[in-house]
């Protein structure tokens, strides 16, 4: 864990949307944070664009807690609503099979991708009472109507506050509303907080008739329940800027008198190859099949190299070159490991006579990494400056390497290693010795290559160095891992240098 204090004298300071601007981060109760992130609609895999959300708002959470705050993190799932209906009724089934496929599916992708799981995460049909309270409330103060149909809308035109998280003015949004076929409201700009009951639908009984929740009413309602308003932070991608958020506002506004959140956070949005994803171009891909084919942490840090609220441009490319650096550095961490390690030389105390002292100063170099890093996360958690502080410090560490050689200063080193793991881990990218099991189908050929019979174990150690570059050229990630764990059993030590990967006996 890092220590609780950034850098002397610094604050953090969060952009926030409906303010345009950045503010001191002052949480509602001194070291608490109570934070609520929209989830997804379960009713498909999720797509890139929305792990990347999900990676940023992990990121910033765990930023929060390693600088000491109690964070309450929130994320609902939204498991009832128009898009599960219409997949249940194309295949067949009930949109609560639908709806519990898709709900295991993102939490699948969720624990492959690193991220932390929420500290709550209620389901829309566990929290229909909930959501009643707020209607009752809203409509027994005049701020939303029933309809002959049993439908319930909020009058916009009653919330004097309406359009201050995104911006937007009223008179423009009445210009270009309208009313659907079917719709009985009074104005177009008005929003649906419950929907009658329709044949072949999930409902729920009400004091309005049989239907269920609106969209926009479900997070209110659940934010209100487990952490009370107004909240400290509520995030998001930018699309949901308005006019889900601007609508969720307006409820905690009409019903209780006080904003929904204090402050408001939004990702940028993801594109792919400089276009827009959609499924019509061919350029849509899901979570599940970037992480069948690339090592998560590798995806975090494309994610996490551009800052959250700026757009990214997702290429292959690019994540290719993520791999690479990803793999850089763990190969920075493993060698100043293994200058670090317990039985490593100590440095002759002078210099041998007509050598050269290092250019590189690595104490000196990895206390100025954490101080960057600390400064630019406290910069509205700016990732990308960031990581540069920790790329800075891997370059400068292999510097020192090449320039010392077997004279490396064994607790600089490692407290080098030490300072990557730390903080890149805060930011949920491991970088450290893996920890992974072999994968149970590599079991039978590890232990053929590593039992020859009267061979030594650089012998079997060189066969099973082999097999992981098979895997890692395949970019089975865990099972190089693996095998590497493997060859470390056998009292050998692999290393990997720019002109590829050698095996030597521990202490050599």
């Amino acid at each position: 864990m890092m220590p609780a204090s950034s850098p002397e004298g610094a604050a953090l300071k969060i952009f926030d949307t409906q303010r345009h601007a950045k503010r001191e981060f002052v949480p509602r109760e001194a070291g608490k944070v109570a934070m609520y992130v929209c989830g997804p609609t379960v009713y498909d895999q999720i797509h890139i664009g929305n792990g990347r959300t999900f990676v940023a708002f992990d990121a910033i959470r765990r930023y929060l807690e390693a600088k000491g705050y109690d964070v309450t993190f929130v994320q609902n799932l939204t498991d009832v609503d128009d898009k599960i209906i219409n997949r249940a009724n194309e295949e067949g089934r009930s949109a609560a099979e639908v709806a519990s496929e898709y709900s295991e599916a993102f939490l699948e992708q969720m624990r492959r991708m690193g991220v932390e799981p929420p500290s709550i995460q209620p389901r829309a049909t566990q929290e229909i009472s909930a959501m009643q309270e707020l209607l009752t409330e809203l409509i027994e103060k005049g701020k939303a109507y029933v309809t002959d149909a049993g439908d319930v809308y909020f009058s916009v035109s009653s919330c004097p506050t309406y359009g201050e998280v995104s911006g937007r003015k009223v008179e423009d949004l009445r210009a270009g509303a309208r009313v659907e076929v079917g719709e009985d409201k009074r104005a177009p700009e008005d929003f649906a907080l419950w929907k009658a009951a329709k044949p072949g639908e999930p409902s729920w009984e009400s004091p309005w008739g049989p239907g269920r929740p609106g969209w926009h009413t479900e997070c209110v309602a659940m934010a209100n329940r487990y952490l009370g308003v107004p909240i400290d932070i509520h995030g998001g991608g930018s699309d949901l800027v308005f006019p889900h958020h601007e609508n969720e506002d307006a409820q905690a506004e009409a019903a209780w008198g006080t904003p929904l959140a204090n402050l408001w956070m939004h990702s940028g949005m993801l594109r792919v190859d400089g276009e827009k994803m959609s499924k019509s171009l061919g350029n849509f891909h899901t979570l599940k099949e970037v992480l069948d084919a690339y090592p998560a942490d590798a995806l975090r840090l494309l994610f996490l190299q551009t800052h959250y609220r700026s757009p990214l441009d997702f290429s292959f490319e690019r994540l290719d070159g993520a791999v690479g650096a990803w793999e850089r550095i763990r190969n920075t961490v493993s060698a100043l490991l293994w200058a670090g390690r317990d039985d490593a030389p100590e440095p002759p105390s002078e210099e041998p006579e007509g050598s050269e002292a290092p250019t590189v100063d690595l104490a000196d170099a990895t206390a100025e990494a954490r101080e960057a890093f600390f400064r630019a996360m406290d910069d509205d958690f700016n990732t990308a400056g960031a990581l540069g502080a920790l790329f800075t410090l891997a370059t400068k560490a292999n510097t020192y390497l090449g320039e010392v050689g077997d004279g490396a200063q064994p607790n600089v080193a490692r407290g080098a290693a030490e300072t990557l793991v730390e903080l890149f881990g805060a930011l949920g990218i491991a970088v450290g010795p893996a920890e992974a099991e072999l994968p149970r189908e590599l079991v039978p050929l590890a232990a053929e290559l590593a039992d020859f019979r009267g061979a030594s174990p650089e012998a079997a150690g060189q066969a099973l160095i082999e097999a992981r570059a098979a895997a890692r050229r395949a970019k089975d990630w865990a099972a190089a891992d693996a095998i590497r764990d493997r060859i470390a059993a056998l009292g050998l030590v692999v290393e990997d240098t720019p002109s590829g990967s050698r095996i030597v006996a521990k202490g050599a």
